[in-house]
């Protein structure tokens, strides 16, 4: 059991991961109620699921029922980020970069930025903290080793008058 941060830091990511999605979509279930949405809030990050605006406005819904019109423009309201959130994003600051990299790269390319977040960052998520539970594994493994051998001195390393 000494090599646990390998198994136990990629696990502790996800479920923290899993809690800020959750939170996420708690939210935005809320702001569905008052107006459908194609804005997605993660946290505090803006994700976009028709990012060319391939789906205009159903205008002919609205003309009969203003219940079913739908609000295209960016929300106002953001989240506040909480101690998960913050907590996720400074732990996982490099898994994060190269997941925005690959989502706006996506978004530019007109693929859902909300599916490719949801899809792309548990992986990413994942191998961060998976490499990083492996480095202080091995870091703590050395050190034990380091710790565990003691300083001999032999013949070779004393002087020759206290060698023999």
């Amino acid at each position: 059991m000494r090599e646990r941060w390998g198994i136990l830091l990629p696990v502790a990511g996800l479920a923290l991961f899993t809690l800020v999605s959750y939170r996420s979509a708690l939210f935005y279930h809320q702001l569905q109620r008052s107006s459908p949405n194609r804005y997605f809030w993660w946290s505090t990050l803006l994700l976009d699921s028709d990012p060319l605006d391939r789906n205009p406005k159903p205008v002919a819904l609205c003309q009969y029922d203003p219940a079913h019109c739908a609000s295209w423009e960016v929300p106002g309201k953001s989240p506040r980020p909480a101690w998960p959130d913050r907590a996720l994003v400074f732990s996982s600051l490099p898994a994060f970069l190269a997941g925005w990299a690959i989502v706006y790269l996506c978004g530019r390319a007109g693929v859902d930025e909300v599916l490719t977040f949801l899809v792309v960052m548990p992986m990413l998520l994942f191998t961060w903290f998976y490499l990083a539970g492996r480095l202080i594994d091995r870091w703590s493994r050395k050190r034990r080793q380091a710790r565990g051998t003691g300083l001999k001195l032999t013949g070779a390393l004393l002087p020759p008058e206290k060698a023999g």
